[in-house]
């Protein structure tokens, strides 16, 4: 049925509403960048040197497309199986089969990561910084939400709401009061913590396990470069680790749907943490740097975590409910 497809109609309006305004800023010279970005001909924070064409840093922002076509992929899966009438027990057993909301918040939230980065990297304004973080944290809360919403037995409706609520207010504290909300707290690398704990209680729940979940928290942090002797020398920017227990606190039952990890967990996770130490050089102060490259490292981070949020698409698409 042509009503299946509509979502993804919606999807291709929004991006070419974008592509409109984003060539007329473009065009337009933009506005006044943000005051910590360099000048044009100078070389910008990720490496690539600013240009004063129509994009600030030209390869670092088409590299988002990867998040474009990763996310508009999803929708036309989705949509497919909407049209062939999946059978409802299979749509029951998976929020990620069919045009489910879940499915296509999702969805949306990928393909909102190529435009969001690309405003940031095109334009270098503080409205586009604002826009980048909203839509990385509009994809990275929906997979530690989910698995708390199925621990704690949440329909579609209570987790949007939670997680509407929790996306408007982090977008509003970040415009008023920067980066760290004021309170010191990145919850963008705060979630990454949060998912993968929240991802062992789902896989391994137990009544144990979710008060010794948090200390996976540490696990995760060391891997990104912090150790626990940074965090106990600094507790005052480091407050947040006690929120290492949050999913543990909230997942007071064990999931009645199993996943499959391999292969599609651990090529996200591969591919993620492949982009992670590719992103490491992608800096204006590291030694392999080459501003004036049509390779650019930041460009390839993009494209390798688009491969992620294809991968972690595939990966919750296994989920399978043991009542049905």
């Amino acid at each position: 049925m042509a009503s299946s497809y509509r979502p993804t109609a919606v999807a291709l309006a929004a991006l070419a509403v974008f592509a409109v305004l984003f060539l007329f800023g473009g065009s337009t010279g933009w506005w006044p960048p943000a005051e910590y970005e360099p000048a044009v001909g100078e070389v910008s924070r990720w490496c690539e040197r600013v240009s004063s064409g129509l994009l600030r840093e030209p390869v670092n922002t088409l590299g988002n497309l990867g998040f474009v076509v990763s996310g508009l992929a999803m929708f036309t899966i989705v949509a497919r199986e909407s049209r062939e009438q999946t059978d409802t027990a299979t749509k029951a057993a998976n929020r990620f089969i069919g045009n489910q909301p879940v499915a296509l918040a999702y969805a949306s939230a990928t393909v909102f990561l190529g435009p969001g980065s690309m405003l940031m990297h095109g334009s270098h304004t503080f409205f586009g910084a604002w826009v980048d973080n909203v839509s990385m944290i509009a994809y990275i809360l929906i997979p530690w939400m989910l698995n708390v919403a199925s621990m704690r037995q949440w329909n579609d409706r209570r987790l949007l709401m939670t997680y509407a609520a929790v996306l408007v207010t982090y977008a509003g504290a970040y415009w008023l009061f920067g980066s760290d909300l004021g309170i010191g707290m990145d919850l963008f690398g705060l979630s990454i913590a949060l998912w993968i704990i929240s991802e062992t209680l789902y896989r391994f729940w137990s009544q144990a396990m979710r008060w010794l979940s948090g200390l996976v928290g540490f696990a995760v942090a060391l891997t990104f470069g912090i150790t626990p002797a940074d965090m106990m020398s600094d507790v005052g920017n480091f407050w947040w680790v006690v929120l290492f227990w949050v999913p543990g606190a909230l997942a007071d039952s064990a999931p009645s749907a199993p996943r499959t990890y391999a292969p599609w967990f651990w090529v996200g996770m591969a591919s993620f943490l492949l982009a992670f130490v590719i992103w490491t050089t992608g800096k204006a102060d590291h030694a392999w740097c080459r501003p004036d490259s049509f390779v650019q490292a930041h460009a390839i981070w993009h494209l390798l975590t688009a491969v992620s949020t294809w991968s972690f698409f595939r990966f919750l698409r296994t989920e399978r409910s043991t009542s049905h």
